[in-house]
């Protein structure tokens, strides 16, 4: 592929970006201000990618020259850095091509995360609880902030349900592919036997959407509030403070209770809502594009096992790309970076062959 031609494209559109930035117009629009940073931003990785690779290939061409050459000294020495050299080409081309790979819009938004205990019973409400803490440990290490939401305790630990928000850079670009049902095989501490049981966890990570992404006619939302109640049905406020909304036109329903005040309850569940309508949205975009892709990585179906941790044998194994890490205690204490980078690069090759394609 001749990447000369978009190599130029992405120099003038960072041009142009660079123009509109100047204009002091712009920031009375905080949300436009903000998408033609991240745009000027990647554009410039892109260019500077595009300038390396320049470099690199006429480096290239001088070793190979001297590799030719009449001094053996130094053609030994220019093939070692044509080995070398070949190698960051490559990967430079490599690079720049995902780069022709169009953003996902919803990449650069604070995410949702709801996690749901599946089949298993108890089992699958302590992984529930496990997983949480997994994904908050990853958040703190890649330095976002996290909110518990709502959390239905399970009366053996653990949670029937729990939703959480992540906060701050690149969140659902990375996030995304933790989507769908995640089977865990280990021996339970309430099993005398040392049987090895499975169980299921349902993951959902939603964009965070904002009132201008989706609109919700007032009309069309039931809301009901009630004594929010902890594990085993007991009473916990002797106030009505928790919130239950159905917004009736998709029959979706929110609850929330975490909050002492009815009013934060609502508006959480509000913001649960929305964000869960645009993720119905952008699912109903992304299945026209599906339909080019082997695989639904990333699409939001749920009802596939994509994941399975294997406690017995130390691994956790991913599916969807089959990578197994026999790293399975420090994947639980959120190590999963290696995981999650690698399903972010094999979605770009997916898009990157369907475009080429």
């Amino acid at each position: 592929m001749d990447l000369q031609p978009h190599i130029a494209k992405f120099a003038a559109r960072m041009a142009e970006v660079e123009v509109e930035l100047g204009d002091p117009k712009v920031f009375e629009n905080n949300r436009r201000a903000q998408e033609l940073g991240r745009e000027y931003s990647r554009l410039k990785n892109l260019v500077q990618l595009g300038e390396q690779l320049g470099k690199a290939k006429g480096e290239l061409e001088e070793n190979r020259a001297l590799v030719n050459g009449g001094d053996e000294e130094m053609a030994e020495m220019a093939a070692e850095e044509v080995t070398s050299l070949e190698k960051e080409v490559s990967r430079l081309e490599k690079e720049l091509q995902f780069g022709l790979v169009p953003p996902d819009a919803a990449d650069s938004r604070n995410t949702i995360v709801e996690i749901r205990a599946g089949a298993g019973g108890d089992e699958a409400a302590l992984f529930v609880g496990d997983l949480y803490r997994m994904y908050t440990h990853y958040a703190t290490a890649q330095g976002w902030s996290h909110e518990l939401m709502e959390g239905t305790a399970a009366e053996l630990g653990g949670y029937r349900e729990v939703i959480f928000a992540l906060n701050g850079e690149g969140v659902y670009k990375l996030m995304k592919f933790e989507s769908g049902v995640h089977r865990v095989q280990r021996v339970p501490a309430t099993e005398a036997s040392g049987r090895i049981h499975t169980s299921t966890v349902t993951v959902a990570v939603l964009p965070e959407a904002e009132e201008v992404d989706v609109e919700i006619d007032p009309g069309e939302l039931e809301v009901d509030v009630y004594r929010s109640s902890g594990p085993g049905g007991q009473s916990v406020n002797t106030t009505d403070s928790a919130v239950r909304i159905t917004h009736k036109p998709t029959g979706l329903v929110v609850t929330c209770q975490d909050e002492k005040s009815q009013h934060k309850n609502k508006a959480k569940a509000m913001k649960v809502l929305r964000s869960r309508l645009l993720d119905q949205k952008l699912a109903e975009e992304q299945a026209k594009y599906a339909a080019q892709r082997k695989s639904q990585v990333g699409t939001g179906e749920r009802n596939e096992r994509i994941r399975t941790y294997n406690f017995p044998q130390n691994r956790v194994s991913d599916h969807r790309i089959e990578l197994t890490l026999h790293s399975l205690p420090q994947f639980m204490e959120g190590e999963i970076s290696e995981m999650i980078h690698s399903l972010v690069r094999h979605d770009l090759e997916e898009k990157l062959a369907a475009i080429e394609a």
